[in-house]
């Protein structure tokens, strides 16, 4: 393969998958082979190898840009909710997030600790103190009064939680982060973006109107096949399929449309404001 492929770091969630439709099928996965080279991480993961210069385009966490003011945005393409997320979660005992002095956090998103510290510091209880964790809810809870938790570990989690009271006979409260935020701000949460190194495009003779053709028509392809996504995931995370059809249609938005960009100038300004992260640059697009 040429060296002036462009280094694609990507994300092995459930997620993604609609965005990632022309990459990883064919018949356009082949030709795409040439232009990119697909790596996969967790969400930090690949934020940290688009700032270091290891990844030229990464599926990046949104909290991410407020640290990398240099990064352009892909137009169009997005994780994002506009109600209920499923996806990400804080479980919490039967007192709530009001009264939680310890927040266990999954440390794979940097955005979704950030919308996390916003909830708390703003509405809930600002004196909570937050430990990163690796995301095993009982582990968790074990040293916390909440989790949080993102990804198929907040989906299973979501899935297992009668058959836990079951075992354990512990009464517990889990929330909707997406409808939490949503429900105080009137605005998208807005998960995740594809960023681009912004030197990436003078060392490609790949051009911008390509690659944004190229991401964007692999979304349009995703969402018009979610049955064989229904297939293909419903043996990898153990889910029914209704539930992975109904997240991927009704619970993920995949599309950057002017709410979510009002979500993340939101996001941006509650984040600096709350110190949870810097104060976010101009948003630029491609």
């Amino acid at each position: 393969m040429p060296e002036t492929r462009l280094r694609l770091a990507a994300i092995d969630f459930l997620n993604p998958a609609p965005l990632m439709w022309n990459f990883e099928h064919e018949p356009e996965k082949t030709r795409l082979a040439e232009r990119y080279a697909i790596s996969y991480s967790t969400p930090s993961q690949c934020a940290e190898r688009l700032a270091s210069g290891e990844a030229d385009i990464g599926l990046v966490p949104t909290a991410a840009y407020a640290n990398d003011p240099s990064m352009l945005i892909v137009p169009g393409c997005t994780i994002a909710s506009k109600g209920r997320i499923r996806s990400i979660i804080l479980v919490t005992r039967e007192s709530g997030p009001e009264a939680a002095q310890r927040v266990a956090v999954d440390t794979s998103s940097l955005t979704s600790v950030t919308y996390t510290k916003i909830l708390f510091r703003k509405y809930w209880n600002p004196q909570a103190e937050f430990l990163p964790s690796a995301p095993d809810l009982e582990q968790m809870l074990a040293t916390a009064d909440a989790a949080m938790l993102i990804g198929d570990a907040a989906l299973l989690a979501l899935e297992d939680s009668q058959l836990r009271f079951d075992r354990t006979g512990e009464s517990l409260l889990y929330l909707d982060l997406g409808h939490e935020w949503g429900s105080r701000t009137g605005l998208p949460w807005v998960s995740a973006f594809w960023g681009v190194r912004a030197k990436a495009l003078e060392e490609t003779p790949i051009g911008r109107e390509t690659l944004i053709a190229d991401f964007q028509t692999s979304r349009n392809q995703g969402l018009g096949h979610i049955e064989d996504l229904v297939a293909e995931w419903a043996p990898r995370i153990a889910l029914p399929e209704q539930l992975i059809r109904t997240y991927l249609t009704e619970n993920i938005h995949y599309v950057l449309d002017h709410t979510c960009m009002e979500g993340l100038k939101l996001f941006y300004r509650y984040a600096a404001e709350c110190g949870a992260l810097p104060l976010a640059p101009e948003i630029h697009l491609l």
